[in-house]
């Protein structure tokens, strides 16, 4: 990856996480798969919240911090109607935002463990 894709995906990766913590998502976490063979993008964004209302606020606020700070949309948004694991889609980088159980079961830390992992404070 060279030094320019890198500076757009650390400043899309902080509008992420800006976006989560707006609405007081828990357990931020960065899968940094770009070393990593096979990987579909470079980056898992991970975190979750306590109920199918605060999940889709969450994605909401990501959705709307990411164009705020970067005038990017995702390509594609799956999950709101159940609000139990939504997904966007940013190409190179992909936001999950789970509720507690649902992060629990398919614990995407686990099956990607070969990734280096950034975990953010969640600010109070």
């Amino acid at each position: 990856m060279d030094q320019t894709n890198n500076n757009t995906s650390n400043t899309l990766i902080d509008a992420i996480v800006e976006g989560v913590r707006r609405k007081k998502g828990e357990s931020i976490v960065d899968l940094d798969m770009i070393m990593l063979e096979n990987s579909q993008c470079d980056h898992f964004i991970i975190c979750h919240g306590n109920s199918n209302t605060q999940v889709e606020a969450i994605a909401r606020s990501v959705e709307e911090t990411v164009e705020e700070y970067t005038g990017q949309n995702a390509w594609h948004a799956d999950g709101y109607r159940n609000a139990q694991w939504i997904l966007l889609d940013y190409s190179d980088v992909m936001v999950h935002v789970f509720q507690k159980e649902f992060r629990n079961h398919y614990d995407l830390e686990s099956l990607w463990a070969d990734a280096q992992i950034n975990i953010y404070k969640s600010e109070n």
